[in-house]
């Protein structure tokens, strides 16, 4: 396995791990279990951060810039909700 191949599962794997904190601090019964899941969710949104910094400063995480036009749609169609 290559290092770009664990980078990515490290990502996923990171990604999967916000998505579950994000539901434990939602569905928390009581406040410090809230502050808890949303202590562990910040610090798993920074480890993804880093990840995703080192990936696409390698090349291995590319994105593409949205056109204006896209992006104002999009918009629109939020505001009118």
């Amino acid at each position: 396995m290559d290092d770009k191949c664990i980078m990515e599962n490290l990502l996923n794997t990171t990604k999967g791990v916000c998505d579950l904190y994000m539901h434990g601090t939602i569905e928390s019964p009581t406040m410090n279990v809230h502050q808890a899941f949303d202590t562990a969710l910040k610090d798993s949104l920074c480890m993804q951060s880093d990840i995703y910094k080192k990936m696409s400063a390698k090349g291995w995480y590319t994105t593409e810039q949205a056109e204006q036009q896209k992006i104002s749609k999009v918009k629109n169609q939020f505001s009118g909700m």
